[in-house]
């Protein structure tokens, strides 16, 4: 089945499975179609979905996953000064690590605003509607937000990672506080720790807290690096620990740190 058949598909269950207003009109253009998907996707609640639904969702997205291009720990190069730590700069969904780390909220559920440019609404749509499903199992099972600073770990699903690692990072409203960059701190040994728990060998950093979260950029970046070092240095089991930007200056704020990096945008 060819991409936009399987889009139309996907479409049409989800227009009926729709629990809002359902008389908007499916676009005609495939642009149009797969941004109407995305926002679908993204307002729909935690709740069971059907086997033929969940196959041709698989392979649409298994599909995209290909065609984006899926980048391997072996293309990614470590710094010359410490071969544990690699600086890379693209889309976290296209990497085939053991676990990429999503910047979450409370809830865990993922993003509900369609279409949001966060990275919890990239993660759960290329991941598949299986995602949020687990993220709400363990949430029914927890029975209260998640802390600051904690973290959870679920399948992968249709990305590339074999796992995804949630963390709660602090909201910031002026300037950072002492306790958030503690929070802050915590994020990143919750993520290194419940890797190490789970056997995994490989695991990419998105930016915590530096989006709508508001941690300043600069300050963030020091303390990632800071912590994930010491982490390294007390004996944590990952073979390689992967700082991903994608912002020119996530960028610049990374490596200026990281100076010996070399930078791979793939």
């Amino acid at each position: 089945m060819e991409q936009e058949k399987r889009l139309d598909c996907l479409l049409d269950y989800l227009k009926r499975d729709h629990t809002g207003k359902n008389d908007f009109e499916i676009p005609a253009g495939y642009t149009e179609k797969r941004t109407l998907f995305r926002a679908l996707v993204n307002v729909r609640p935690p709740r069971p979905v059907t086997a033929d639904f969940l196959k041709i969702q698989d392979a649409f997205l298994h599909e995209e996953s290909r065609q984006k291009g899926i980048i391997t720990l072996a293309e990614i190069p470590p710094c010359p000064s410490n071969d544990r730590i690699s600086l890379w700069r693209g889309d976290i969904t296209r990497l085939a690590v053991d676990a990429i780390v999503n910047a979450a909220n409370s809830e865990m559920r993922g993003c509900f605003v369609p279409g949001h440019h966060c990275i919890d609404n990239a993660i759960h749509t290329a991941a598949g509607l299986q995602l949020r499903e687990e993220c709400h199992l363990l949430m029914e099972k927890q029975r209260h937000p998640e802390g600051t600073g904690g973290a959870k770990i679920t399948k992968g699903y249709n990305l590339p990672a074999k796992h995804v690692i949630h963390t709660v990072g602090p909201i910031v409203q002026d300037s950072p506080t002492e306790r958030q960059h503690q929070e802050l701190a915590g994020c990143y040994r919750s993520c290194l720790d419940l890797a190490v728990q789970n056997g995994l060998r490989s695991i990419a950093f998105c930016c915590i807290s530096t989006g709508v979260f508001s941690f300043p950029k600069a300050l963030a970046s020091k303390i990632a690096i800071n912590v994930v070092r010491e982490c390294l240095k007390e004996g944590r089991k990952i073979e390689r620990v992967i700082f991903n930007v994608f912002t020119d200056e996530d960028y610049y704020h990374y490596s200026g740190i990281l100076t010996d990096c070399q930078l791979k945008w793939l």
